[in-house]
């Protein structure tokens, strides 16, 4: 008896790749405010603190990846509920339920922190850039650089905004190619994941500080509640804040600070098997960790790290910017938000423009944007204990989320963070002096 051949339609294999494509272009749709905060979190700023823990300590700082992780998860989660449940901005609430001293006394402390970070964000995109192009001279560059971004953020809608820097997200994965043009100890790599290494001395312990403070900024806060309000606000259609909301929510999130600490993991790791081994061992500059990277990695190596700090330069300053005019006009009751138009907002985006532009003046006013940041890091330590702290009281107050308070591994973690990020402000001020 003759069988007949079984014969595989070709549109099988169409059928799988359709649907493998759908679902990652729904995971795709899913991500917005996290991933954005999480990736703007790896802003130049923060690629220096990580190449200095990896050029200065090898791969001993690999574990702190493992740590920040649940810890900003918990914090960042926290903020967009509130900022979900509420439609308000942190600074919002913070005017309504607490004493207006708080209020203010986070805006005195936020603007030079923020502006400070802009300005050397700016310095470290300028330096990058002229490393590629000698010819133009930094300071040209940090302008050009300033003035793109302030086009942007007043010219282009909210939701056009959020789509370019939902994109611009994807430049960070250039900093998880690098390890895999140079020879890597995987076992190692491994050993110091899990195995923590804890040096007892200044240096090693001021770096673990500077980690710390990098992963969990306050500025990140008032962003991401901001950010899930404005969604919420100029969603096209109505939207309600259930336990499925909220969970789609919380994949974002999670999403997001998975990639921020992917990468910081990643700029560790290279820097660590790079510089470290190559006997490189103090890096202050992102710049200088670029050009270190040249000689050693080669010539596609050293551009894909350089494009990755210019890049999140374009993803994370207008974060920064637009914390702060988010924070000030709520404190004064103007009106705000992205999705406005210039006009109908003037106060909101002068506060964006001045916020650029002070940082942009840094570096014609000399001031060395490692000093900068030393300055940012001991003025976030030192309001970030205070804010966890509100930010747990507030996602716990049943009068303003209702059914969408706290559950137990929220405060557990919000609780660890509020105590880690407390040592850390001790430790900053301590260090000083």
């Amino acid at each position: 008896m003759q069988t007949t051949p079984r014969i595989e339609s070709p549109q099988n294999g169409a059928i799988t790749r359709k649907k493998s494509g759908g679902k990652i272009k729904k995971f795709w749709k899913l991500l917005g405010p996290g991933l954005i905060t999480g990736a703007s979190d790896d802003d130049p700023s923060g690629v220096a603190t990580y190449s200095q823990a990896g050029s200065g300590f090898g791969l001993t700082t690999l574990w702190t990846a493992l740590i920040t992780f649940p810890l900003m998860a918990a914090v960042q989660e926290m903020c967009a509920r509130i900022g979900a449940v509420t439609c308000q901005g942190l600074t919002g609430i913070l005017k309504t339920h607490y004493p207006k001293g708080i209020t203010y006394v986070m805006l005195i402390f936020s603007l030079p922190a923020i502006v400070l970070n802009i300005g050397a964000d700016l310095e470290s995109m300028g330096a990058v850039a002229h490393l590629i192009i000698p010819k133009v001279p930094v300071f040209l560059f940090e302008i050009i650089f300033t003035i793109l971004i302030l086009l942007g953020m007043i010219f282009y809608n909210y939701q056009k905004l959020s789509s370019i820097l939902k994109w611009l997200c994807l430049v960070l994965l250039t900093y998880l190619l690098i390890p895999f043009f140079v020879k890597v100890d995987w076992g190692k790599v491994v050993r110091n994941t899990f195995i923590p290494t804890i040096r007892f001395d200044k240096d090693f312990f001021e770096i673990l500080v500077a980690i710390l403070g990098t992963t969990i900024s306050p500025y990140l806060f008032f962003w991401q509640a901001t950010m899930e309000a404005e969604d919420i606000i100029n969603a096209k259609k109505s939207v309600v804040v259930d336990k499925i909301f909220l969970g789609k929510m919380q994949i974002d999130i999670f999403s997001g600070m998975f990639f921020s600490n992917l990468v910081m993991f990643f700029i560790i790791l290279t820097t660590g098997v790079v510089l470290y081994d190559a006997g490189i061992r103090k890096i202050e500059t992102v710049q200088q960790a670029a050009k270190a990277l040249e000689p050693l990695t080669g010539h596609v190596s050293y551009l894909f790290f350089a494009a990755g700090i210019i890049g999140t330069g374009f993803l994370a300053i207008p974060v920064l910017g637009g914390s702060l005019s988010y924070i000030v006009a709520e404190t004064f009751n103007w009106k705000q938000g992205l999705q406005k138009k210039f006009s109908q907002a003037p106060g909101f985006y002068f506060t964006i423009i001045l916020s650029l532009v002070a940082g942009l003046s840094l570096d014609f006013l000399n001031i060395n944007p490692i000093r900068a940041l030393l300055y940012t890091a001991v003025l976030y330590g030192l309001t970030a204990p205070v804010m966890i702290a509100i930010i747990l009281h507030i996602s716990n107050n049943k009068k303003i989320m209702g059914d969408a308070c706290n559950g137990k591994w929220s405060n557990f973690l919000g609780g660890l963070a509020l105590v880690l990020m407390t040592a850390a402000a001790v430790a900053v001020v301590w260090l000083q002096f």
